[in-house]
C-alpha cells in the first residue's frame, strides 16, 4: 500500500503541477562546458539543440519545459542548448531550424528524436522512458514473440502486456510510467496491434485504441501450460493501471467469518465491487471450488469473499446464498439468492450494446458522418490505417550526411524520397517496405533499399531534383539516377528492381546466345517478371543506329530485358527471320513466336516509344496495371469479359470465346480496333466497368465494343448469339454502319467534390461572385446513396423497357 499511495501522489503531482514549492523551471540551458560535464557524470538527460525558433518550435519548447518536471521524478534531467551562442560539434548543425532532440546516458547517445515525434509532454515522457527501459520493456509484433516471452517468464514472474495504437499518446505514457515503477517486479511487454490482439481474444483489433492484460505466469510450474490472463476493463490511465496491478496482487478469494457489512479487504480501498458467497461447513470444499471459478472469471472487476455462515458474527438470513456491495463509501450490502454461476456473472457484466448509447452522442456522430468521407481516396485510406506502425528495419534511412557515401558503396541503391504529410507517400510506404523484405528473403545482396524524408532533408532532395512525392530512383556508382515510373505497388516495384540489376542491353556474341536470350535460358530468373524480350540486330558496332539503341535500352532498363547482337552473327540471324538490318526481334516469352521488325531509328525517344508499342500483346488480358499503355493507343476497345465459372459448361464457353477472339485476330480485320479481354476474377474492377457500360450485369462471357476515344457509344454483342468469328465481324460492320443500337453512352462527367464541405469553388463564388462559376461543382453522393440510386435507376430502366420497349442507351460515367 505505501508504494501505491506514493505512485498515486506522484501521478497527481504530475497532472496538477502543484507539488513544487516554487515556479523555478526545471528546463536547464547548458553551455558547451556544462554539457561536457553532464556527459562525464554518467547520468541520463534529454537535450534539444536549437538555433532559430519557429512558431512550431515555440510550442515544442513549452512542452519540453513541462516534461522536465515530470522526468525529474524519474532521475532524468531535461535541457536545451542555444547553438547561436554555443557550438557543439556534430549536434549544432548549420540548419537554421533544428528539429532534433537527443537522449544521452552519460556520453552514450541512446536515441535521437524528431520534434514531430516528441510533439507534446505525453510523447516526450513516453518516448524517453521507453528508450530508457528498452531492455526491460519487450516490444512484440507477432504471437510467436509473445509466447517466447511467456515461456521465459513461467515460474519466475508475471507479464503485463500493453497495447497502444500509436507510440507517444497518453496511454503509452501511462504504461511507461508504470513500467518504470514496477519494472523489476513484472515483465512488461508492448505491442501496437495485429495478430497479438486476436491471440488475446480481441474480436475487432482495429477498434481497440488501447488495452492492458495481466498474464499470470509466475505460479505456473510447467512450460506447456498457457498463462491465464486478465484484462483491464477500464481506460488505460496511470491511476487505473496501478489499481489494476494491486488487484492482481490481491488474494483471488478472501475467506471471512464476519458479516458482509463489516468485511474490510483491499478491494474496498481500490473502489471495486465486492461479491459475497456463503459457505456451510459440510460443503466448504465445493464452495471453495465454486468461489475460485467465479473469482477467475471476475478477476480485475470484482473482489470475492467467501463468508463462513456458521460464525456467530454472521447475521445473514439462511434463505440467501449470496450478496454484493458496490464500490464507494456508504454502499449497502444487497442480499439475493442465485441458482447458477451465470446469474452471478450477469450481475457485473458491462452492457455495451450500441442501441443504448446516449441520444445526444448518436446525434453528434451523425452530424459528423459527412466528414468521414475524405476528398482524396488515398488520403482516406491513410487516415483509416493511421494506427498501424510500419517496421522500417529493412530500409536504410538516409540523411544529407550519409546519402552520397551510401550511393557510392552499393552497386544498386533504390531510394524512396517522401514526406510524412503526403497521403500518397504514406500509402506507398508499406509496398516499398514489402519489396525490401522480399529482397531480404530472396537473399538479393546487391540491392540496398533506402528512404529519405524530404520534410527533414530538404536541401538533399532539392539537390536530387525531387519535385514530386513519392519519387523512387535507382542509383549506381558513377551513373545518373534511374527514375522509377511504374505503378505504386509492390509487384511493379519489385519487377523494376530485379530487371534493373541486368545490364541493358545485354551484349551477345553468338547466335546461340541470342537464341538462349529469346528463349529465356539466359537470365532464367526473370521470365516470370517480364517474359517479353527485345533483341537489336545491327551490321556492326559502328552502325549509326547502335548508339541510339544503347540510349533507348538505358531508358527502358527496369521495364524489360534488351540485348544487342552485331556483325556476321546478326546478319545470319536476320536472314533466318527474313528481315533487313538494322532490325529488332521481339519475343513475348518462352514457346511463343518471335516477331521481326525492321528498325529506322532516328532518336532514342522515338525508338523507346517504338519498342514499348512492339512489346504490347496483340490480345492482352487487361488489368489495372497494364491498362494505361493500351488506352494510349487511342483505338476503339473490343472487350471480352469472362468470369470464374464454377460449372464445366461455363468454363467451356469462356475458353471457346477466347479461342474465337484469337481466330478473329488472325483474320487481319481488326487493325483499327484493340481486341482485349478482362478476367473478372483476377480484375474485380472490371465488374464495375461492365455494369457501368451496360447499366446492369449481363451473363458471361460478354463482348462489348467501346468507341472511345472517337465516340461515346458502347455496343453489346447479343448475348443470345454465340461468339463466332464471322458473326462478330458482321456485328462490328453493322455497328460501324450505324445499324446497331448502342447499349450505353459514355458521358464525360467532371470529378465532383465528395461533400459540400470540399466544394472550394463554390466558396470562392460566395466570396467573389462569378470567380469560379465556369467550373461549378455538384455534390458527389456518398457510397450508400450512390448504390441506392444505381439500384433505383436499374429498376426504372427495366420498368421502362417492359412498358415502352425503348432502346434509349444507358448513360454512365467512364472510369
Amino acid at each position: 500500500m505505501p508504494l501505491f499511495i506514493f505512485v498515486v501522489m506522484l501521478w497527481l503531482c504530475s497532472k496538477v503541477g502543484q507539488c513544487t514549492t516554487s515556479n523555478i523551471s526545471k528546463l536547464f540551458e547548458h553551455t558547451a562546458e556544462h554539457l561536457t560535464e553532464k556527459m562525464h557524470s554518467g547520468k541520463t538527460f534529454f537535450v534539444y539543440f536549437g538555433h532559430q525558433v519557429s512558431p512550431t518550435l515555440v510550442l515544442f519548447l513549452d512542452q519540453l519545459e513541462m516534461s522536465a518536471e515530470v522526468l525529474e521524478d524519474y532521475g532524468i534531467s531535461v535541457a536545451k542548448v542555444n547553438c547561436s551562442k554555443e557550438h557543439v560539434a556534430k549536434y549544432c548543425t548549420g540548419d537554421k531550424i533544428m528539429k532534433k532532440a537527443y537522449l544521452f546516458r552519460g556520453s552514450e547517445l541512446l536515441k535521437s528524436f524528431d520534434t514531430d515525434t516528441v510533439f507534446d509532454v505525453h510523447a516526450i515522457v513516453s518516448h524517453v522512458l521507453f528508450t530508457v527501459l528498452f531492455d526491460e520493456v519487450r516490444y512484440v509484433h507477432t504471437v510467436a514473440e509473445l509466447l517466447a516471452v511467456e515461456r521465459a517468464a513461467k515460474g519466475r514472474l508475471d507479464v503485463v502486456l500493453g497495447h497502444v495504437q500509436l507510440l507517444g499518446l497518453p496511454e503509452h505514457r501511462a504504461l511507461m510510467e508504470t513500467a518504470f515503477v514496477y519494472g523489476a517486479k513484472y515483465q512488461f511487454v508492448l505491442t501496437t496491434g495485429g495478430p497479438v490482439l486476436e491471440h488475446m481474444g480481441v474480436k475487432e483489433p482495429a477498434s481497440l485504441a488501447a488495452g492492458l492484460w495481466f498474464l499470470h505466469c509466475k505460479g505456473l510450474s510447467t512450460l506447456t501450460e498457457p498463462c491465464p490472463h486478465t484484462a483491464l476493463s477500464r481506460a488505460l490511465t496511470t491511476l487505473h493501471i496501478y489499481a489494476f496491478l494491486q488487484l492482481m496482487e490481491a488474494p483471488l478469494v478472501t475467506e471471512s467469518s464476519e458479516d458482509p457489512s463489516q468485511v474490510k479487504v483491499i478491494h474496498s480501498h481500490l473502489q471495486v465491487p465486492l461479491l459475497f458467497l456463503f459457505s456451510q461447513p459440510h460443503t466448504l470444499a465445493l464452495d471453495r471450488i465454486t468461489a475460485q471459478t467465479l473469482a477467475w472469471r471476475l478477476r480485475g472487476r470484482v473482489g470475492l469473499v467467501l463468508v463462513h455462515r456458521e460464525s456467530p458474527d454472521v447475521k445473514t438470513p439462511p434463505e440467501y446464498n449470496a450478496a454484493y456491495k458496490l464500490a464507494g463509501e456508504g454502499s449497502e450490502v444487497i442480499y439475493l439468492t442465485l441458482n447458477n454461476l451465470e446469474e452471478v456473472i450477469d450481475l457485473f457484466r458491462v452492457d455495451t450494446h450500441p442501441d443504448e448509447r446516449d441520444e445526444e452522442e448518436e446525434e453528434e456522430e451523425q452530424s459528423w458522418t459527412s466528414l468521414d468521407l475524405l476528398d482524396d481516396e488515398v488520403a482516406e485510406s491513410v487516415y483509416r490505417n493511421r494506427g498501424q506502425t510500419l517496421d522500417m528495419e529493412a530500409v536504410t534511412e538516409l540523411t544529407a550526411d550519409t546519402f552520397h557515401s551510401a550511393v557510392a558503396d552499393n552497386p544498386h541503391m533504390v531510394v524512396l524520397f517522401y514526406v510524412k504529410w503526403d497521403a500518397v507517400s504514406m500509402a506507398f510506404m508499406p509496398s516499398f517496405l514489402e519489396v525490401a523484405e522480399t529482397l531480404e528473403d530472396d537473399e538479393v545482396s546487391d540491392v540496398e533499399m533506402a528512404a529519405v524524408d524530404c520534410g527533414e532533408w530538404t536541401n538533399l532532395c532539392s539537390a536530387q531534383l525531387i519535385t514530386s512525392f513519392p519519387t523512387v530512383s535507382l542509383y549506381r556508382p558513377g551513373s545518373p539516377a534511374q527514375p522509377y515510373g511504374g505503378m505504386l505497388g509492390s509487384k511493379s516495384l519489385y519487377t523494376f528492381v530485379m530487371l534493373s540489376r541486368v545490364p541493358s542491353p545485354v551484349l551477345l556474341s553468338s547466335v546461340e546466345e541470342a537464341r538462349s536470350f529469346l528463349d529465356a535460358h539466359l537470365h532464367p530468373r526473370h521470365p516470370g517478371l517480364a517474359p517479353a524480350r527485345v533483341l537489336g540486330l545491327f551490321s556492326s558496332d559502328t552502325d549509326a543506329g547502335v548508339s541510339v539503341f544503347l540510349e533507348a535500352s538505358r531508358a527502358l532498363r527496369g521495364e524489360t530485358l534488351l540485348a544487342l547482337l552485331t556483325g556476321r552473327q546478326a546478319e545470319t540471324w536476320a536472314a533466318e527471320h527474313a528481315v533487313q538490318l538494322p532490325a529488332m526481334l521481339v519475343s513475348q516469352g518462352p514457346q511463343t513466336q518471335t516477331h521481326a521488325q525492321a528498325l529506322h531509328p532516328t532518336t532514342a525517344q522515338d525508338l523507346t516509344s517504338h519498342i514499348q508499342k512492339a512489346l504490347l500483346e496483340p490480345l492482352p488480358e487487361l488489368t489495372v496495371e497494364n491498362l494505361p499503355p493500351y488506352l494510349a493507343l487511342g483505338r476503339p476497345l473490343l472487350l471480352l469479359f469472362v468470369g470464374e465459372e464454377e460449372d464445366e459448361q461455363g468454363r467451356r464457353e469462356s475458353a471457346g470465346a477466347l479461342e474465337e477472339m484469337r481466330a478473329l485476330l488472325e483474320t487481319g480485320q481488326l487493325a483499327s480496333h484493340l481486341p482485349a479481354w478482362i478476367h473478372l476474377g483476377r480484375t474485380p474492377a472490371g465488374k464495375g466497368v461492365l455494369e457501368d457500360y451496360l447499366g446492369s450485369f449481363p451473363p458471361l462471357p460478354a463482348l462489348v465494343l467501346s468507341l472511345l476515344p472517337s465516340g461515346e457509344e458502347v455496343f453489346h454483342y447479343p448475348p443470345d448469339r454465340p461468339i463466332m468469328v464471322q458473326s462478330v465481324l458482321r456485328w462490328l460492320q453493322s455497328a460501324k454502319d450505324g445499324n446497331e443500337p448502342p447499349a450505353g453512352v459514355v458521358v464525360d462527367n467532371k470529378w465532383e467534390p465528395a461533400v459540400p464541405f470540399y466544394d472550394f469553388l463554390s466558396v470562392m463564388d460566395q466570396e467573389v461572385p462569378g470567380y469560379a462559376s465556369q467550373r461549378s461543382h455538384k455534390t458527389k453522393p456518398r457510397p450508400r446513396e450512390e448504390g441506392k440510386k444505381r439500384r433505383n435507376d436499374s429498376g426504372d430502366r427495366q420498368a421502362q423497357a417492359v412498358s415502352t420497349g425503348s432502346s434509349k442507351p444507358h448513360q454512365h460515367s467512364e472510369l
